[in-house]
């Protein structure tokens, strides 16, 4: 560090094995058993013992920020990050062929399989800022790297079969992006300003096969301009704001799994927002009103990809229609609270969903104006905060989420319940005491135990000619607490 620049090296890493729960617990077990873990279970008699996530992650990060004079600085970062892990599956009665084993005279076996991510992201972004009289000028981008490696391994099979380090897949996927922006900022005068931002992205894919579709080759390539306008009004402690914005972004990964002739589209939003907000002493207040309009947005209809896995298809227009209010207040020195309530609609305004019956035909069911997945239309939060002492604090908070569906059918048996929950957080802060500052943290949250489940999922199928759905929730810890300790030097 000098007077006019910084230089800054980070490097951390982080290695993590943890049991899988993605299955989600069945309704049947929801009620009586909400801790059932259906991973490991293919495995006869007690669960495998080791279906496990692996995975460690290193970054890399160079800083530079320079300050050439009173008008102009600059800042640029590299960075690396690296990734490597697997995770680990016991599957029951798995066919060889499946599995790239062809000479077995058994068809059939038990093993246990790990699948590897081999993984870096790394690449640099840039900004220049001009600041003279009533203007501010940014200009700006990043040129990124993702290089991934996918693999499979049989680790051990009953019926042996496998070679050591045996891969029954080995695919690679890249994707290249380079982006560049400028923002301009201009003072109309003391209370007037308005900015203007125009980004482009150049995004690329690069596919030469699947885990389950080795021979479907994907190279795709994105051009996307996204702009955005806004003007600010403040005066008296009030501001106003009005901001248009237009966003495209491209498909994921498992996106592009379809097929060669059914690849998806990208996804085009236009955001309008207005707002307003007062600010005092001892209180301040505010609204935001925001429409957010989606073409080709990417959601789940149940249709299948080329090899049975559930995928994502375009949506011609949905939109998101809400208000968000937000207020705090100071009763005293001791007492203050804030609150927020974000009431919306949240909509497709046509959707066909699909389903399978059991000869694999697929059928249509048509709908309207429905609720878009997990967009609940009800959010509230409030938090009272406690001045005990100089240095210790306690707050008080509570969270509401109102119902959510699982999927786009606005059907009222695949929801999740609205919830309440209830937390406490405490802080002790030392200063000049050994350290510079030192804070002690204890978070008790759900102190209530309130049983909720905030996530889940839905299967639909049609069965002896009636169209059903199986669904699976992840429900929430108890009472749990966390303990942290903050050190500054």
């Amino acid at each position: 560090i000098n007077t006019n620049s910084s230089l800054r090296l980070n490097i951390f890493s982080g290695k993590e094995k943890t049991y899988q729960a993605w299955n989600g617990v069945d309704e049947a077990h929801l009620a009586t058993n909400p801790t059932y873990n259906l991973s490991g279970t293919e495995k006869a008699g007690t669960p495998y013992n080791n279906e496990t996530d692996n995975y460690t992650q290193t970054h890399y990060q160079l800083f530079y920020n320079k300050s050439i004079n009173e008008h102009l600085s600059f800042n640029v970062a590299t960075f690396l990050t690296k990734g490597l892990g697997y995770y680990e599956n016991y599957r029951a009665n798995r066919s060889y062929v499946n599995y790239g084993v062809t000479t077995s005279s058994i068809p059939k076996t038990d093993l246990v399989q790990q699948q590897w991510l081999d993984n870096d992201f790394y690449g640099g972004i840039f900004s220049v800022q001009y600041k003279k009289d009533k203007n501010i000028v940014t200009v700006g981008g990043s040129l990124t790297d993702y290089k991934g490696n996918h693999n499979g391994q049989v680790i051990w099979a009953a019926n042996g079969g496998f070679e050591p380090n045996q891969k029954y897949y080995d695919v690679n996927a890249t994707k290249y992006e380079r982006s560049f922006y400028t923002k301009l900022q201009h003072s109309i005068n003391s209370s007037l300003s308005i900015f203007a931002d125009v980004q482009y992205r150049f995004v690329e894919h690069n596919m030469p096969g699947f885990k389950a579709n080795k021979n479907l080759v994907v190279s795709r390539k994105f051009n996307f301009v996204n702009p955005k306008l806004g003007i600010t009004y403040n005066k008296n402690g009030w501001q106003t704001f009005l901001s248009y914005a237009m966003a495209n972004k491209e498909p994921n990964r498992d996106d592009f799994e379809t097929s060669v002739t059914t690849q998806p589209k990208e996804e085009k939003l236009h955001d309008f927002e207005l707002g307003v907000e007062k600010k005092k002493t001892n209180y301040s207040f505010g609204a935001t009103v925001y429409y957010m309009l989606y073409k080709d947005q990417l959601v789940l209809t149940g249709k299948l990809n080329d090899v049975g896995n559930a995928i994502r298809t375009n949506v011609d227009n949905s939109y998101r229609l809400g208000i968000e209010l937000q207020g705090s207040y100071v009763f005293a020195k001791w007492l203050n609270a804030s609150a927020n309530l974000t009431l919306s609609q949240n909509k497709i305004k046509e959707f066909t969903e699909l389903a399978y019956d059991e000869t694999y035909t697929e059928l249509a069911f048509k709908h309207s104006n429905t609720n878009i997945t997990l967009s609940p239309s009800v959010i509230s939060y409030i938090q009272f905060n406690f001045i005990a002492a100089k240095n210790v604090e306690f707050s008080l908070i509570g969270k509401y989420v109102g119902k959510q569906y699982l999927d786009n059918t606005q059907n009222e048996e695949r929801i999740l319940k609205s919830y309440y929950t209830q937390d406490i957080k405490a802080s002790y802060k030392l200063q000049n005491k050994l350290f510079k500052e030192t804070l002690l943290m204890l978070s008790v949250n759900n102190i209530f135990n309130k049983k909720y489940t905030p996530n889940g999922a839905t299967y639909n199928y049609v069965y002896g000619g009636v169209l059903t759905a199986d669904n699976y929730y992840f429900p929430m810890a108890g009472t749990n607490f966390m303990i942290s300790l903050n050190v500054k030097f």
